[in-house]
């Protein structure tokens, strides 16, 4: 497995210049919401380049640049900039369908003026025309949150086994260019695949690394 501790537009065009590809993305980008989590005691810091999503573009182009023919791509995403994901994924991508992830609870917010949040948005794209393996599932995906002990928007390591179990066979290569605190390198070391994995911030690195040797 290649972790790599950077920008992850610079690796990717690195990638590109090397002619390393791709078997799978399956990533949660930060969503352009600013968001900081303040329901655990012990708060986190903001997500870095969450900020905006002017780099939305070109990682989109970087991604599918490293990205094999006939190949699936899997972005998480909210409700809240769903139409800049999804305008931006169809500039490449041939988008197929948004899967929702059900949670086991609901998240906070407007506890009085909002519906209770409990589901993320995962845009589900194809480069080419790949078969989905097993039996065809539907499109809502119900896996309890993680509690986010590691990151502020980890992500269930059973859901995204699931992921690349639908999309790739033992021995593919899966890439997540937002690798947080690094759940998708432990369900790709579940599932006998190769990951490649990019993190901006230092600290979430040191701990992607650490999970992922230790595959929990």
């Amino acid at each position: 497995m290649d972790l790599y501790n950077g920008d992850c537009i610079d690796i990717m065009k690195q990638m590109k210049t090397d002619n390393i590809k791709v078997g799978c993305v399956v990533t949660d980008p930060p969503y352009g919401m600013d968001f900081k989590s303040n329901f655990r005691k012990e708060k986190y810091d903001k997500i870095k380049n969450d900020s905006n999503l002017d780099w939305i573009d070109e990682f989109v182009n970087c991604t599918y640049d490293i990205l094999e023919d006939n190949s699936h791509l899997y972005c998480f995403c909210s409700f809240h900039n769903v139409d800049l994901f999804k305008q931006a994924l169809e500039k490449r991508f041939k988008v197929k369908n948004i899967l929702i992830w059900e949670k086991n609870n609901t998240s906070m917010g407007d506890l009085k003026g909002d519906y209770a949040p409990k589901y993320e948005m995962i845009i589900y794209c194809h480069k080419g025309r790949r078969i989905l393996n097993g039996r065809r599932d539907c499109n809502i995906l119900r896996y309890k949150r993680t509690g986010n002990k590691n990151h502020p928007t980890e992500k269930p390591v059973d859901l995204l086994q699931f992921l690349i179990e639908k999309s790739t066979s033992v021995g593919e290569v899966v890439f997540d260019p937002f690798m947080g605190s690094g759940s998708t390198g432990i369900a790709c070391g579940v599932s006998g695949r190769e990951f490649i994995g990019i993190e901006l911030d230092n600290n979430y690195f040191k701990i992607a690394s650490k999970r992922i040797k230790e595959g929990k």
